[in-house]
């Protein structure tokens, strides 16, 4: 089977995206993980294919990791999803809706920014002390589509993303399922720098959006910074994270993720 695809970048988060409007592409985790392959495939942190809605949105997202494993959501994907969305037909939509398992999502594109109006947060847990590699660290939880760990530290330089990473990645306080793991840094109240392992492509990746919005939000929590928060992501880029705090502790709504959503090349690989 010959994949026709386009390579995009969210602030260094990088993806294979797919047409499926036709729903005549299906494949397999393996196939998946070989297209992502850095080596032998594409190479990718994930695929996005775009397949048609079943709620009465534009578009229908699914999202698959490295490893081939279906994700309810990623915000980085996400911006890049909802400008490929915005181009198919020559329609040049400057707003996209869009189904996930996380829920429905809606973006607006802003020349070569997306703006994501993030599904609500949920399953707040602040900071509790977890034994990882014979220390203690303070972490909290917050899932913003998909669950994020984070561990606020002074010195982002001296961390150990792989090793800490994979650990609370793994660790038993976030079965059966697992979680994503930030490292947060503030700079100055209101801006902060992260790190994430990524569950699912097991490694430190550039950015992770998702991840940016837990930290943000986490970042407030503790500080008392109001929107917007911008943060530093590894490869570089600043994104902001608006948000309306409510309720109870924890509890937030109007979140928004804005930054960039960069083409790449377009390409046609043989997969078997």
């Amino acid at each position: 089977m010959t994949l026709n695809f386009t390579k995009m970048n969210g602030a260094g988060n990088d993806f294979v995206v797919v047409d499926n409007r036709g729903l005549i592409r299906e494949l397999n985790p393996d196939q998946i993980a070989a297209l992502c392959n850095r080596h032998r495939g594409v190479g990718a942190d994930g695929l996005l294919m775009v397949e048609p809605a079943q709620d009465g949105a534009d578009f229908r997202m699914r999202y698959y990791n490295a490893d081939g494993g279906e994700a309810e959501m990623c915000g980085n994907g996400a911006r890049c999803f909802a400008r490929f969305a915005s181009r198919l037909d020559g329609s040049q939509r400057q707003a996209v809706r869009f189904e996930t398992p996380a829920g429905l999502i809606t973006a607006e594109c802003l020349g070569e920014h997306v703006r994501l109006a993030m599904s609500d947060p949920h399953s707040y847990s602040p900071p509790t002390g977890v034994q990882v590699n014979g220390r203690e660290l303070s972490i909290s939880f917050l899932n913003t589509g998909v669950p994020h760990a984070v561990v606020e530290v002074a010195d982002l330089a001296s961390v150990d993303v792989h090793g800490d990473g994979s650990a609370i990645r793994h660790h038993a306080h976030f079965a059966p399922r697992g979680t994503n793991v930030n490292f947060m840094c503030a700079v100055a109240p209101g801006h902060i720098q992260i790190r994430t392992y990524e569950r699912g492509v097991e490694d430190e990746t550039l950015a992770c959006g998702t991840g940016v919005v837990a930290c943000a939000l986490i970042h407030h929590l503790s500080s008392g910074s109001p929107s917007p928060v911008s943060v530093q992501v590894k490869g570089g880029d600043t994104l902001t994270v608006g948000f309306s705090a409510i309720g109870g502790v924890g509890e937030f709504d109007s979140v928004t993720l804005t930054g960039p959503a960069d083409f790449v090349f377009n390409g046609s690989i043989s997969i078997s």
